[in-house]
């Protein structure tokens, strides 16, 4: 039997993405050298009246849908693309040329080297919590059947409000994993990310960009009121999720006899999270500009694990599987960054509303910050929509990312929306539950208040949009 030559049984399948995002780059060559030799400065580039940049970060997000197998190769390959484009066509943010992607990568180092810090020292976290054996004792404390699935969400969402969000999903996961016998249906793991992204949601130190508002003025109580779509919205999904995995695989109904808790990690586990939650409230409250200058949070967190290997030595194998999905979350991040989205559309419920489904597929920390930057919004709403929003999309959020790095079978968009589907029924019905509720207040004076002298921030935090105590 003759041989078949080895290129012939290369995949070959991701090159499509290639072929593709080249071929728009040729396709719009020639309008923008024409405009340029007219005199037109040439920015952005509108390829049928869409900005080339949105189309080239939509190929590459239909190429991770698509390929799945090769979400990092196609993430990389995107981003790479959009550089080039940017370099030769339109420039950056903050400047032209090479000197402009420089100022880029600059503005954008403290974001990426905490999400990369994080990513990968919570994934050894959850593996000093799994090994503790804390998570085969917890059906001795969950309901035995479906709703022993609703209160693990529960625990999760509870967990996340005073942790990082990505923290609180990993170890859900872990727990989910030793419950349900380590088969977890797809539709559970999409609701352990909602209920952890829910979880942080209202909590200045819950989540990224809640704390982004807090550093920016904005009070705790008027972020907090997004506990009430939160919370509606956890009600929404977590039946119908603990439901399917009480179908795929039911809650293991007794711990294993003669269970012993290694409590060692148990303590190691607390006093990586304890300190992170310091860095991140003391560094906000007292030392504000260094959260611009270098990755405290991240930084916190692996001082931590690094002082207490002697105890316990960490899973350092799981290094090399980690690394992979946090680089791709960072080249999807660093490509949502370089979007030409400096213009929303006016603050209004209708726009928080929509961009709930935008931070699916854009980072949502630059979305928040074009949000404050522009003011007016109600930002209990905001915090709500870009918090949670990023759940109906395995890669829409960092706790998504982590998550499916544990579970390698979550990495399908197909698969994530069709099992689910009921993170963006939630969504929907938690936010117009909360409008009706609460209704919708403008924070017309935000930016005033933003722009006050430094001295009076510490009052500002606590005052309403009235100027009375809250």
């Amino acid at each position: 039997m003759p041989q078949v030559p080895c290129f012939a049984r290369v995949n070959r399948r991701p090159l499509l993405v290639v072929v593709a995002l080249a071929l728009t780059l040729v396709l719009l060559a020639s309008s923008a050298f024409a405009a340029a030799a007219e005199g037109v400065v040439v920015k952005p580039v509108y390829l049928f009246g869409i900005p080339v940049d949105f189309i080239l970060f939509g190929l590459t997000l239909l190429g991770v849908a698509v390929f799945h197998h090769r979400t990092l190769q196609v993430a990389l390959t995107g981003l790479v693309t959009i550089a080039i484009y940017k370099l030769i066509f339109t420039g950056f943010r903050f400047g032209t040329g090479v000197t402009g992607l420089a100022l880029q990568l600059h503005h954008e180092w403290v974001i990426l080297a905490n999400l990369f810090l994080l990513l990968m020292g919570f994934a050894l976290l959850s593996r000093h919590f799994e090994k503790s054996r804390v998570p085969d004792a917890m059906p001795s404390y969950l309901p035995d059947d479906w709703k022993g699935g609703v209160a693990l969400l529960m625990i999760v969402f509870v967990m996340s409000s005073f942790l990082d969000n990505i923290a609180a999903a990993l170890i859900g996961g872990t727990m989910a994993r030793h419950v349900f016998r380590g088969k977890v249906h797809i539709g559970y793991l999409a609701a352990i990310v909602a209920a952890s992204n829910a979880g942080g949601s209202g909590s200045v130190v819950g989540d990224t960009t809640t704390t982004m508002m807090w550093i920016d003025g904005i009070s705790p109580l008027a972020v907090v009121e997004a506990y009430v779509a939160a919370g509606v919205a956890l009600a929404v999904f977590a039946v119908p999720a603990a439901l399917q995995q009480h179908r795929y695989s039911p809650i293991v109904r007794d711990a294993p006899s003669g269970l012993r808790i290694e409590w060692v990690r148990v303590w190691i586990v607390a006093a990586i999270l304890v300190i992170a939650i310091l860095a991140n409230v003391i560094a906000n409250l007292r030392f504000p500009a260094l959260l611009d200058a270098i990755p405290v949070i991240g930084l916190a967190v692996w001082a931590v694990i690094l002082a207490v290997a002697p105890l316990r030595r960490p899973d350092w194998e799981i290094m090399p599987e980690t690394f992979k999905g946090t680089i791709f979350l960072l080249a999807l991040v660093t490509s949502a960054s370089l979007m030409p989205v400096e213009e929303l559309p006016l603050a209004s419920w209708q726009t928080a509303l929509g961009l709930g489904f935008l931070s699916a597929v854009f980072d949502n920390i630059p979305l928040t910050a074009l949000a404050l930057k522009q003011g007016g919004y109600d930002w209990g709403y905001l915090a709500y929509s870009v918090g949670f929003g990023g759940s109906m999309i395995w890669f829409g959020s960092s706790a998504g990312v982590a998550l499916s790095n544990m579970y390698p079978e979550a990495k399908s968009v197909g698969l994530w929306l069709r099992h689910g589907w009921h993170v963006a029924v939630a969504y929907v019905i938690g936010f117009f539950v909360m409008l009706m509720i609460l209704g919708w207040k403008a924070d017309a004076d935000h930016r005033k208040r933003v722009d006050m002298p430094k001295a009076d921030a510490p009052l500002v935090a606590m005052l309403g949009t009235d100027g009375g105590y809250r």
